[in-house]
């Protein structure tokens, strides 16, 4: 009854009216940092969706019915009616929201079908025959709700950015709230699930993973800084993505006893796919045709990065707001050797990834990691 609520509440954003509106806001408002939610050419998305697909069918169930539990709560469909307050806004929630619910590139939910992938190639060391364990399959639906929550925070905007007269300044301080309540419930929700697996080096680890998710939005790259390098955003993507994904792959043979070496090559695929994944989005930010992301946050992508670190340029956020120097920015880097070196380093990211399932017998669900790998790789 729940689900069937909330998906009733939130159709309206199948609608030609929200899209339209979604559109006129988009094209008279202040940029916001892009979410990638289609980022794949098309070659690569049939050869993603198919590997996800495939992945699903091997651990059970889809990835989209992960934390499904949570999200039947009276809490989240109460949220969710709310949410049509903000049609007409241009909070990022809705944006997020959306692409949550209704993205059909399989870009965003599959933490938790990777760390079951991880459990399926590494087996159970008792000998069992299930071969993924139910603390396993809830460590996976927990490892869903962070990063969700996670990626519903990081739509709370800063409201000084707006004028007192801005016609949609109205509807921001009511997204911001649900932005803010809807990440903590599903953060709160995450740690009583992890609180009930009763393993305090489990627990040690997916904090740790918290913890790096909230430090990666103080740092260098975040506020701007030009004196970056390749190691700055390394940094950054570990602390955004990969310590979330390393953590809990490793976190789900420790629950079952695996041996030192099976975890520290589950955290090493995690970390270093999370790695190759980032550069593979953003290398796309700068190939794809209809390319016109000329937002300040374009230098924070490793092009980007590269790209001042060797030039050791100057761009203040004053100047980079102006779309004429945005544009000449953007050309730049496209046409700079620093492009052609993130397509090399997503390359040998990708390998190292690989290389850490050696440890893992060949079986089926290896193999299926390998496919994920191999999609997320610059061909």
């Amino acid at each position: 009854m729940h689900l069937s609520r909330i998906f009733r509440s939130l159709s309206f954003m199948k609608d030609p009216i929200f899209l339209l509106k979604s559109h006129h806001i988009a094209s008279h408002s202040k940029s916001f940092p892009k979410k990638c939610f289609g980022i794949w050419s098309s070659k690569k998305v049939t050869e993603w969706n198919k590997a996800v697909s495939d992945a699903e069918k091997l651990v059970g169930y889809p990835t989209s019915l992960m934390g499904l539990r949570c999200f039947l709560s009276d809490e989240i469909s109460n949220v969710a009616i709310q949410m049509r307050k903000l049609v007409g806004s241009k909070h990022p929630l809705l944006q997020t929201a959306r692409g949550l619910i209704y993205n059909d590139s399989h870009t965003l939910q599959t933490r938790g079908l990777i760390v079951l992938l991880v459990c399926k190639a590494a087996g159970q060391p008792s000998g069992s025959d299930q071969d993924i364990d139910n603390s396993q399959r809830a460590l996976a639906e927990i490892t869903e709700m962070i990063y969700t929550a996670c990626l519903i925070h990081k739509g709370v905007v800063n409201m000084s950015d707006f004028d007192r007269v801005d016609e949609v300044l109205e509807g921001m301080s009511s997204g911001n709230k649900m932005a803010t309540l809807t990440g903590d419930f599903l953060l709160a929700n995450a740690c009583t699930e992890l609180a009930r697996l009763e393993n305090t080096q489990v627990v040690e680890n997916i904090s740790c993973a918290i913890g790096n998710s909230m430090e990666a939005e103080f740092t260098k790259i975040k506020n701007y800084k030009t004196d970056l390098t390749f190691d700055d955003w390394l940094d950054q993507t570990y602390l955004t993505s990969g310590s979330l994904l390393a953590h809990s792959c490793q976190s789900a043979l420790l629950l079952v006893g695996h041996n030192e070496s099976y975890q520290t090559a589950a955290f090493d695929l995690g970390k270093n796919l999370a790695i190759t994944r980032q550069l593979y989005e953003d290398i796309n930010r700068f190939t794809q045709p209809d390319t016109d992301d000329i937002s300040p946050n374009i230098l924070s992508t490793a092009p980007g990065v590269l790209y001042l670190g060797k030039r050791s340029l100057n761009y203040t956020q004053e100047l980079l707001e102006d779309p004429n120097e945005q544009k000449k920015i953007l050309k730049k880097i496209k046409d700079s050797g620093e492009l052609q070196q993130c397509k090399d380093l997503c390359k040998q990211y990708g390998v190292k990834a690989r290389q850490s399932l050696h440890v893992f017998e060949q079986s089926v669900p290896r193999d299926a990691l390998f496919r994920i790998i191999n999609a997320t790789t610059v061909s």
